[in-house]
């Protein structure tokens, strides 16, 4: 029987990533408390395993004694030395448990006990699973779906995590036994445990997609300063290089534009505009409002708003620069982390027009490069 036990903790080691020694750790607990239940109190005992003999016997232990007085902690000296005769008086005497001994309600304790620890266990294997894994990109099997709330059951490695809709780009739709690729997002506390945070509307998922398709983003060359996205419609990504030979959104974009065609194609069609990151808060506003075409930004120092500016685009250009229902302007600020007002060229209805400064032809040709948007380079 102890054998068949040990086959079974083999089993759930293997199936459920649960250590054998944790759950023979869980199992002797089940027995001490059985004991202490059963014996008055006493949970004195002595567990003996060896999985390679097939080895698990538990005693518990009694105080040899003249008289007994308490016989769930004592045994006589008569009674103790036929199970031992060299035990004395004050000796333990080992009592080898019959699980037969155990009431009907402390075996069910037992069980719980035991069941509780498979659950912790489990809990257990899936923060090591994703602890080193945290704000990374993983490779799913889709296990199942609900078809009421939509959520997707996924195995990775050993575990088994959930998908939740509202992290799942717009209406994309999966099927039973495909790979997907999701982001770890973060390991969660919860009442239940640990509980690692599945998601593909992160911006890290988009961020981690670039460093798998672009080989200059992974070794260093090019990094992402930042990226700002409106789930299943639109990302801005803002790239760069110290490397001046490095054209940093021509690298995130590919020859003939595959390497964003691929993660465009990963997120369902979603548009992806790649600009240039810039040092200068006018230049990185004014790439960040690509794809309308920037006439000037002026800094507004004595702003009650931290990191405000004023932005002043062409009359033709105003409703592309603040986009559809402002995405485009929403996304330009969350990118550069500016509060950013737009006004058009001729200005508003019953205020002084806004003088804009004249480029000269170097920065217009600059400003030229960094306003063309990443579709149009992609055609390119």
């Amino acid at each position: 029987m102890n054998r068949d036990l040990y086959k079974a903790l083999e089993d759930l080691e293997k199936d459920r990533g649960i250590p054998l020694e944790y759950m023979i750790g869980q199992i002797k607990k089940a027995i001490q408390i059985a004991c202490k239940n059963t014996y008055g109190g006493n949970d004195e005992v002595d567990i003996v395993t060896n999985p390679a003999k097939g080895v698990f016997d538990a005693y518990l232990l009694k105080t040899v004694v003249e008289e007994v007085t308490d016989p769930n902690r004592e045994i006589s000296l008569e009674k103790a030395r036929e199970k031992d005769a060299k035990l004395n008086i004050g000796d333990k005497a080992r009592i080898l448990l019959d699980p037969k001994a155990f009431g009907r309600i402390v075996v069910q304790t037992s069980r719980s006990i035991i069941r509780q620890g498979i659950r912790d266990g489990e809990k257990g294997h899936i923060l090591m699973e994703f602890q080193n894994k945290v704000q990374e990109l993983v490779t799913a099997t889709i296990e199942r779906i609900d078809a009421k709330t939509g959520a997707v059951a996924l195995k990775i490695g050993k575990a088994d995590v959930v998908l939740p809709k509202s992290e799942q780009v717009g209406n994309e739709v999966f099927k039973e036994g495909e790979l997907i690729k999701v982001y770890i997002a973060e390991i969660r506390d919860t009442e239940k445990g640990a509980k690692p945070i599945i998601s593909r509307t992160h911006p890290g998922f988009v961020k981690r997609l670039f460093e798998t398709e672009v080989p200059e983003i992974y070794d260093g060359t090019v990094e992402i300063k930042a990226v700002s996205r409106e789930v299943g419609s639109r990302t801005k990504l803002a790239v760069y290089s110290k490397n001046p030979d490095v054209d940093a959104v021509g690298a995130c974009i590919g020859s003939k534009g595959i390497r964003v065609a691929s993660i465009v194609n990963e997120l369902g069609g979603e548009k992806i505009d790649i600009i240039e990151y810039s040092e200068d808060p006018a230049k990185f506003i004014a790439a960040a409002l690509s794809p309308a075409n920037v006439l000037n930004v002026e800094i507004i120092e004595n702003s009650d708003e931290l990191k405000s500016c004023r932005v002043t685009v062409p009359d033709s250009q105003l409703s592309l620069a603040i986009g559809n229902k402002g995405q485009n302007a929403r996304l330009a600020a969350r990118l550069t982390g500016w509060k950013i007002d737009i006004r058009p060229e001729s200005g508003f209805y019953g205020e002084e027009p806004i003088p804009v400064k004249e480029a000269s032809e170097e920065e217009a040709d600059e400003n030229d490069e960094a306003d063309v948007p990443a579709e149009e380079k992609t055609e390119e």
